[in-house]
């Protein structure tokens, strides 16, 4: 139902849209549905307002990738400065923007494993606007320091062009400082308070005396996630599809 109140996900997918404008080609990887759905987002409001087309990757999917050799092709198209924006996530993520994907307890006798790092650390150093996600906001998530540092957010002496641009949570948007290596809250979903956000996050960061609550999508925006965005991303994410139209539905 287009008339609905929009839903928390569809908060977190517009929010992603507006973190990605001004961008001409953004990448996704595998098991994103959320940032996949933002990028769709964004290209098809840039269609329907006239503005500059958006290229996307998602990885895994036929329609809505025009890369032929995978993975591979996509570290090429980062090095050349091809890939404006990309994602990461992490089991852990401190308040310096470092990210853990290995698993927790001391390397290599960890105490839990995580598939791994694959292309993190490489893509954080060379695609600008890395934008971190992650769904679940809680103190085994962001931690004051993370067990095994992946990808660094930041790397005194070495020359990079890429590097964190926002972390974006189940419950609040921050910005990251990268001359202070900090975090700024910026804003909170609603539902969730800034003393809820506080609590939660186990790493210091800064935040104003007044925190805006982050806004919810318009009525045109709704009616393209809820129309073309969604049957774009049936193709790659039919289980994800399915839900969030039942979520607007019901």
């Amino acid at each position: 139902m287009t008339g609905a109140p929009a839903t928390d996900r569809e908060i977190l997918i517009a929010t992603i849209t507006d973190l990605l404008d001004g961008v001409r080609t953004v990448a996704v990887g595998m098991s994103s549905p959320i940032p996949a759905a933002g990028a769709m987002l964004l290209r098809a409001r840039n269609e329907a307002n006239g503005r500059a087309p958006v290229r996307i990757i998602v990885l895994g999917s036929r329609d809505h990738n025009f890369l032929t050799n995978g993975a591979f092709e996509l570290f090429d198209a980062a090095a050349q400065g091809r890939i404006d924006a990309f994602f990461l996530g992490g089991g852990q993520i401190d308040g310096q923007a470092n990210i853990n994907l290995v698993g927790t307890g001391a390397y290599p006798d960890n105490e839990v494993r995580w598939p791994g790092s694959f292309g993190s650390a490489f893509l954080y150093f060379v695609v600008p606007r890395v934008i971190l996600f992650r769904e679940e906001h809680s103190p085994r998530v962001f931690v004051e320091k993370v067990d095994f540092v992946s990808a660094p957010g930041h790397s005194e002496g070495v020359a990079r062009s890429g590097g964190p641009h926002a972390l974006l949570t189940g419950k609040a948007l921050f910005d990251f400082d990268k001359a202070r290596q900090r975090f700024r809250l910026r804003s909170v979903h609603g539902g969730a308070s800034v003393s809820d956000v506080r609590a939660l996050t186990g790493f210091d960061y800064d935040a104003a005396d007044t925190v805006s609550t982050t806004p919810a999508p318009d009525a045109g925006t709704l009616a393209l996630l809820r129309g073309r965005v969604t049957d774009e991303l049936a193709e790659t994410y039919p289980q994800f599809a399915a839900t969030l139209a039942a979520g607007f539905a019901a």
